[in-house]
């Protein structure tokens, strides 16, 4: 599996979402799974699968599907 499929799957499984609906303007409370807690889900599940430890600013600042790629991408992971 490479990278994006994994960080794909991270958002189909923490939001409970079809593939079909991981597009350029998905983002934080876009929809109802997206929210707090969701958003704290989906880090620890990308942290686990990245095997990463994000800091609190990029958690707060990981906004949007694409915002996330430019947060991991500071980590030499690119999707």
């Amino acid at each position: 599996m490479d990278n994006k499929e994994k960080y794909d799957k991270v958002f189909i499984e923490s939001f409970g979402i079809n593939h079909d609906d991981l597009t350029e303007e998905l983002q934080y409370n876009s929809i109802p799974a997206w929210d707090s807690v969701g958003h704290m889900s989906m880090i620890a599940e990308l942290e686990d699968k990245f095997e990463i430890m994000l800091e609190m600013d990029e958690i707060i600042d990981f906004s949007s599907y694409n915002k996330g790629k430019e947060i991991l991408a500071i980590y030499k992971i690119e999707i």
